[in-house]
């Protein structure tokens, strides 16, 4: 049935298996997507959105590198909202909220239009390692697929383990099995591994909702979109979500059931998310806050399912629907399913490469939940480098691994790695010390050219972000060299109530203040002249007015990346023996050798490695 060998093999159809899937197979692997579900492939197990703070840059750096993230949030979003708008460029974060069923059928259609690519539904019992090295996978009915590297993106399902007050049941999610075999073959052939937990709030019928008493969020007036290609496009209708609260009846009527919840009965001992805690951790936690936010989210354009964010639980199910019915708008709330915890393996990511292949078994992979990390983003690129790195090796091709100061999936990566991880990862703008860099809208110019290098992105994708940078870099020129007169400019000023000036001055200095934007700028007749012109879209004015009003930060970040890549050029050998070196603290001396950290910066970011301990190091090495 599987007599062919076959390139790469990825375990798993979530967010990180089908981006890892796709990747192999459009650089040319000869690539198989094994599943438990293939009517569940890219499944929104959680909440109905892509993006978010930080996670939306992640989504955009997917798309400039050929991922399919993008192009599907696009084509399935019902709202688009541009989040920290009132804040500066390197914090803006798009979100789109999603049609569920439609998000998974359109990564399925995607996938089965891609090349290279076949399918098959089973479940992975475990896998074939000899002499350190993977050879394939087994199934459930004793089949042995062979394969050159396997990359593991297994999500929740390792021993999965769902929680409902008193009762718990194993299930990788709701309606479905838990996968089991694959953790006691890795832990056999060397591997730590650890369990963590998740949540999800109760789903809800529409219907029985009273959305006259819950504030309207409406998305944005004007909603972009996530894909640089031309072929996905803006939303023009958009769905609304809604907002209500928690109050002190519903949070007394919760504590009613703490003596029966597994979070605090000992039941569940692993770490979740902090910043995303459950209904009863906030109020456990928050005990002086009288009412939290419940974001209320419709799960598609004609489904009345609702996904109630804000009210994850593991709480018997009878205290969750009590509680639920005293919060406002939700009087006569019916449920469709309750809210869960699920626990599961994972294991520590320290144990891997930033190609993220294992370093015990050679060819192995893992990307997403078993990793430590949470969110559909976050999982979505590491199952793209991974799909990468995996194609690479077997071409005996230089790995691609993304720096800090390139990518915020070089963050994700380069935290996992060197810092590893005890509670489920997210990322947030604050992890990237480069993100005035790192914006969403010039995603493209960061990743684009490399991932075409390596052949991922497409020429069309190359040569559209070749002609938006020139148009861009030729805008910001135009308003270098091209003056305005202190009449026509004081015009402008007065109007938004800052400093006059006396003499005609260059358009770029008058641009370069806070209280000015394009809007204003489009008011002299010049630069009016010039966009109509040149035909420019919204991007390309966008992207000349962030260069220009954040240049000095730019150039302060660029070049202290320049100077920490000197430390980036100092290359560790795989095999050096750091118990000769005397002078190193025991901590230090310990996570070297757990880590082997590949240069001096990584080294340099690894906890409980002091200053010192680079210095004795550089100096060991002849630095």
């Amino acid at each position: 049935m599987f007599k062919d060998l076959y390139d790469v093999i990825v375990v798993g159809g979530g967010h990180a298996g089908s981006e890892a899937a796709a990747a192999a197979a459009n650089l040319g692997s000869k690539t198989l997507l094994v599943t438990m579900s293939l009517q569940n492939i890219a499944q929104m197990s959680c909440n109905p959105a892509m993006g978010g703070i930080a996670k939306g840059q992640i989504v955009r750096e997917i798309d400039a590198l050929g991922g399919y993230s993008g192009i599907v949030s696009d084509n399935t979003a019902i709202q688009f909202k541009m989040l920290n708008k009132s804040k500066g460029p390197a914090m803006w974060s798009p979100r789109v909220q999603s049609d569920r069923m439609r998000f998974a059928e359109e990564w399925r259609l995607m996938l089965e239009g891609t090349p290279n690519l076949d399918f098959y539904q089973e479940m992975v019992k475990g896998l074939i390692i000899e002499n350190g090295k993977v050879l394939g996978i087994r199934t459930s009915l004793g089949l042995e697929i062979r394969s050159k590297t396997v990359i593991l993106t297994n999500g929740t399902f390792l021993n999965g383990l769902i929680h409902i007050g008193e009762k718990q049941f194993g299930g990788g999610r709701a309606g479905e099995s838990a996968a089991y075999g694959i953790t006691e073959d890795l832990v056999q052939a060397g591997f730590e591994a650890g369990r963590m937990k998740t949540g999800t709030p109760p789903r809800v019928d529409g219907r029985s909702l009273d959305y006259s008493k819950m504030n309207e969020e409406k998305g944005d007036d004007v909603p972009s979109k996530f894909s640089y290609l031309d072929s996905t496009k803006p939303l023009v209708h958009q769905r609304s979500c809604h907002m209500s609260y928690t109050s002190l009846e519903v949070h007394n009527i919760l504590r009613e059931g703490f003596d029966r919840s597994p979070m605090f009965n000992g039941r569940i001992k692993s770490l979740g998310p902090r910043y995303c805690p459950s209904i009863e951790d906030k109020i456990n936690r928050f005990a002086d806050k009288e009412r939290h936010q419940l974001f209320v989210e419709p799960e598609g354009w004609k489904t009345c399912e609702v996904y109630v964010n804000g009210f994850s639980t593991s709480l018997p199910e009878d205290i969750q629907f009590k509680a639920l019915r005293s919060v406002a708008g939700f009087e006569n709330v019916k449920f469709f399913r309750p809210g869960y915890a699920i626990e599961y393996d994972y294991f520590p990511p320290t144990q891997l490469r930033h190609t993220l292949e294992t370093k015990l078994v050679e060819g192995l992979y893992f990307a997403g939940q078993i990793n430590g990390t949470t969110g559909y983003e976050e999982a979505a690129s590491q199952g793209l480098m991974a799909g990468i790195n995996a194609h690479l090796k077997i071409n005996e091709k230089d790995p691609f691994i993304l720096k800090r100061d390139e990518a915020y999936i070089g963050v994700l990566i380069d935290d996992l790695i060197t810092k590893g991880t005890e509670e489920p990862y997210r990322m947030f703008t604050s992890r990237a010390e480069y993100r005035t860099l790192l914006r969403q809208d010039n995603a493209d110019f960061r990743l684009t050219p490399m991932s075409h290098a390596i052949g991922l992105a497409s020429e069309k994708r190359l040569r559209r972000m070749e002609v938006k940078k020139t148009a861009s870099a030729q805008m910001v020129n135009f308003f270098r060299e091209t003056s305005v007169t202190h009449q026509e400019a004081n015009v402008v000023l007065a109007e938004k109530e800052t400093a006059l000036i006396t003499q005609s001055d260059k358009m770029f200095k008058v641009f370069s203040r806070p209280q000015i934007d394009m809007q204003d700028m489009m008011k002299f007749e010049k630069v009016k002249e010039y966009i109509a012109t040149h035909d420019l879209d919204t991007e390309i004015l966008e992207q000349a007015e962030v260069q220009i009003k954040y240049s000095g930060y730019i150039d302060k970040e660029r070049n202290n990346a320049d100077k920490l890549h000197r430390l980036e050029d100092v290359k560790i050998p795989e095999d050096f023996d750091y118990d000769k070196i005397k002078s190193l603290s025991y901590e230090a001396k310990e996570k070297f050798k757990k880590i082997r950290p590949v240069t001096i910066s990584q080294a340099s970011r690894i906890s409980g490695v002091s200053p010192s301990d680079i210095s004795v190091l550089l100096i060991f090495m002849g630095r």
